[in-house]
């Protein structure tokens, strides 16, 4: 673990909060285009994948695995480990 000052520490958590955020954002604005772009048809006219409506399939299962891939990706490559107990003087 490399040593950070506090305004080090500030930035990175601050760095990792917004892409927190734009993780969060991505996937609402994935959710609602999915399930509100595909869901607003007449059920009569929906297509199902696995028994399920598209526009549930895409926007839940399918937007699921993608933001739970790109969070780990996030975390691995831009997280980083701080310690936040006070520094011994």
């Amino acid at each position: 673990m490399k040593k950070m000052t506090e305004r080090e520490k500030n930035k990175q958590m601050n760095k990792e909060a917004l892409m927190s955020l734009g993780l969060y954002v991505f996937f609402f604005i994935w959710w609602y285009g999915f399930a509100y772009g595909l869901g607003l048809k007449n059920p009569k006219d929906y297509k199902y994948i696995m028994g399920m409506p598209s526009w549930f399939f895409f926007s839940c299962v399918i937007g699921y695995i993608v933001i739970s891939c790109a969070t780990w990706f996030i975390v691995k490559k831009f997280f980083v480990e701080i310690p936040l107990d006070e520094e011994k003087r």
